[in-house]
């Protein structure tokens, strides 16, 4: 097995660890969908009898924003196994198997890159049952949700970042609060972000959330002709900032996780 195929190999082997271990603990993928699941329905039945979106029904203009916060709380699930396995010592051992240290983090970022369409599957079905639709091509509502899948692991990466960097889930259940909530709420996922004060609009624009939640709506086809229109690049051209955002995160997390991953491991 040569330098390229032992990484993919091995990370495999622990992705499928992974895997076992959310099966025989549905807590974490519990929490990962019933959280959104909540989401949705308050948000339809409670705040969407008094918020207004022109030109779409809101339950449409909500969705997309869900699928972004789904993403944005099973992502987390990395670091917290991560900060789990440190604290358990399950890297030692990996350490004494003849396997390429990037395996590890490959394998939990492909599980929680598993666990994620899980969760978007239960999404969607959720959100069909209370009455969001598609009004793009088979082909475009695919790439919505392949775009959402590419956050979902770009940003696993950030977490097991984060998470290697702090070693400890109560120091890192904190920190991906602190920077998830506003992350979310900051945003145009569940309001149209026009209508936040100019300082939080701003912020709201350039929030890479933002830009996700939208790429998703004109991808799904849940736009309308009378929403307002921001002058800011990222949301005017959502795919491509998009694309750019996890392009950025994956050039940045990914060699920043490794050496962290290695440093964890030597000490």
């Amino acid at each position: 097995m040569n330098a390229l195929t032992m990484p993919i190999a091995d990370g495999w082997t622990i992705a499928r660890r992974n895997a076992l271990k959310i099966r025989r603990s549905p807590d974490l993928l519990g929490s990962a969908i019933m959280f959104p699941v909540v989401f949705v329905l308050m948000f339809a039945y409670v705040f969407g009898s008094v918020i207004e979106v022109p030109g779409v029904p809101y339950r449409e203009f909500l969705l997309p924003g869900i699928f972004v916060q789904a993403v944005l709380i099973s992502a987390q699930v990395t670091g917290y196994t991560l900060t789990l396995d440190l604290q358990k010592g399950i890297f030692d051992r990996f350490r004494s198997l003849p396997m390429a240290p990037s395996a590890v983090l490959i394998g939990q970022t492909v599980s929680d890159l598993l666990m994620n369409a899980a969760s978007l599957v239960v999404m969607a079905v959720m959100g069909l049952i209370v009455g969001w639709r598609m009004h793009t091509s088979p082909f475009e509502a695919v790439l919505g949700f392949a775009l959402l899948l590419l956050f979902a692991y770009a940003f696993s990466w950030f977490t097991a970042t984060v998470a290697l960097a702090l070693r400890t889930p109560e120091s890192f259940n904190n920190v991906a609060t602190m920077v998830s909530f506003p992350l979310m709420f900051i945003s145009n996922a569940f309001l149209d972000s026009s209508e936040l004060p100019t300082p939080l609009r701003v912020v709201a624009e350039w929030n890479p959330v933002s830009a996700f939640t939208q790429a998703a709506r004109e991808l799904f086809g849940n736009t309308g002709t009378a929403m307002a229109t921001s002058d800011a690049w990222p949301l005017r051209h959502a795919v491509p900032a998009s694309l750019l955002w996890i392009a950025l995160m994956l050039i940045v997390f990914v060699p920043l996780a490794t050496r962290l991953y290695k440093k964890a491991v030597s000490t």
